[in-house]
């Protein structure tokens, strides 16, 4: 429909009256979940509107949080005079000129959603209004729920991984790839002063362009192209990407969505995007972004050795940190993608979508998919120190942005210090770690021993009993290499082999967080 694939139109004194409406109405995240309640916005999240609007007709038809919940956050038509009212300074003729909307026999007909979201990081919390293309369930009534190739994503959990992803530092300039609705250049802002945010859509761009007006937020250049194309010849203190990683077969009949696919062919895409972002990190600069990788002929190491050469392979030597958080089979990955565009699983369309997937992965040899996170640096100056490619598919929570400075600030420190160094080097137990000891039954000693995080990557960690009582020492008041030699002498062994043994693992747990320099 016409409505769905309005571009939008940014007008800044349109979108500083919407946004004074809405936060006179206290359109937040948290009040429309208390509004409509418990039950409903579970409903809501698996694409279920009717508990939603049940209870939003309950609370009258005078009600503005209501009224805004119904039209921006369901994308529900709604009563001219309800949306005039419920919006006093932007209006019906407002979010018309803006694009956001259409006026249909009396009807406020929406053509995108305009959402808030929950806002929280080292300055504090707080929410944004993030307008984007109306959703699968508002899209039902119009098209059967099927997605234009050219939809513009609203907030998604990739998104919010990314933005939670973030080094929370200070740079200059900062580069988004990729933007979409523009929420990683939005957070981006929060640490940078200016940001170029680049797409090959320029309805997301508009979007972008939106997003920041009616957040009050200056800054945020726009720059139409494909991956590195728009900032040829500069570069960024940072790069953050959700890019169109999706690995979509090149076949009749599979829609190529803007949003997920950038027409390249398996894992191509995020190859081009590591191979070639040496060439606009500044030194001292960083990457961030998510990706996909294939596995072939079965191999278990495939897919991050693939990763590992492409890294390699750029032209501009990269530090690495790579994380793989899942793994999905063929069939589960092209049956998640096939229902992300809408199209409903037991239909003829479903199937011949799933199959045309796995035919394209036969053809490579494709026996997995894996899903992760992406750090790159580029080192200010000397070579390359940091080469990290690892499985953490344990569940994290919160946002992770702190935790990876953390650990990229102690490799940047732990890399100056040769092991005489580290031994005079004072470390304390990092507050979140715990320890927790196995005996098998009648036992005097633990079987195993373990370290674990409640932070960061929530690491379990089995250490030997040398280890665990250094780690237990490590209180911020002795050296290491006297701690180390008062745990040889304890254990009756060679002090110089227990620091040899001891010392890259104390490296190890100061990358990881477990230990923290005092």
């Amino acid at each position: 429909m016409t409505a769905a694939l309005a571009e939008p139109a940014p007008d800044p004194d349109l979108c500083a009256a919407l946004r004074a409406d809405l936060g006179d109405a206290g359109y937040t995240a948290d009040a429309v979940r208390d509004g409509w309640g418990p039950l409903a916005d579970e409903a809501v999240g698996h694409g279920l509107t009717g508990p939603a609007l049940a209870a939003l007709g309950r609370r009258g038809a005078g009600d503005a949080l209501a009224v805004l919940a119904r039209l921006l956050f369901l994308g529900m038509p709604t009563e001219v005079d309800a949306v005039d009212a419920a919006l006093p300074r932007c209006g019906v003729a407002g979010l018309v000129s803006l694009h956001l909307a259409t006026v249909e026999e009396g009807l406020v007909v929406p053509s995108a959603l305009v959402r808030p979201q929950d806002v929280a990081d080292e300055a504090g919390a707080g929410h944004w209004w993030i307008a984007s293309d109306l959703d699968e369930a508002a899209l039902a009534a119009r098209t059967g729920g099927v997605l234009p190739t050219d939809h513009v994503l609203g907030v998604g959990g990739a998104s919010l991984t990314l933005a939670g992803l973030q080094l929370p530092a200070p740079a200059g300039r900062v580069l988004d790839v990729g933007t979409g609705c523009g929420i990683q250049a939005l957070r981006a802002r929060h640490y940078a002063d200016r940001v170029v945010a680049t797409d090959v859509s320029s309805r997301a761009l508009r979007f972008t362009e939106l997003n920041a007006l009616l957040n009050g937020v200056t800054g945020i250049e726009t720059r139409h192209g494909s991956l590195f194309e728009p900032v040829a010849g500069e570069q960024f203190d940072r790069v953050v990407s959700n890019p169109p990683f999706v690995i979509t077969p090149r076949s009749a009949g599979v829609p190529e969505y803007e949003y997920r696919d950038a027409g390249y062919a398996g894992d191509a895409l995020i190859e081009a995007f590591v191979s070639q972002v040496g060439t606009v990190l500044a030194p001292g600069g960083a990457a961030q972004l998510l990706g996909n990788w294939e596995y072939r002929d079965g191999d278990d190491g495939d897919g991050l050795r693939r990763v590992r050469g492409w890294v390699e392979s750029s032209p501009v030597p990269l530090d690495a940190w790579v994380i793989e958080r899942e793994r999905l089979d063929p069939l589960a990955y092209a049956e998640l993608w096939v229902r992300d565009g809408g199209t409903v699983p037991g239909t003829p369309a479903y199937a011949r979508m799933v199959q045309a997937w796995l035919e394209d992965f036969a053809a490579r040899g494709v026996t997995a998919i894996g899903f992760g996170y992406l750090l790159l640096h580029r080192p200010a100056s000397g070579s390359p120190t940091l080469a990290r490619y690892e499985r953490s598919p344990q569940p994290v929570g919160g946002a992770l942005g702190p935790h990876l400075l953390a650990a990229v600030t102690a490799w940047q420190r732990l890399s100056a210090l040769d092991d005489a160094a580290l031994s005079a080097a004072v470390l304390t137990v990092a507050g979140d770690v715990t320890e927790a000891r196995h005996h098998m039954p009648g036992a005097e000693s633990p079987s195993v021993i373990e370290l674990r995080q409640g932070g960061g990557l929530g690491r379990t960690l089995e250490v030997d009993p040398a280890l665990a009582a250094l780690v237990g020492a490590c209180d911020g008041d002795l050296a290491v290499g006297v701690l180390i030699a008062a745990i040889a002498e304890l254990l009756e062994v060679d002090g110089a082999d227990l620091a040899a043994d001891l010392l890259p693992r104390v490296r190890e747990l100061v990358f990881t967080g477990f230990l923290a320099f005092a």
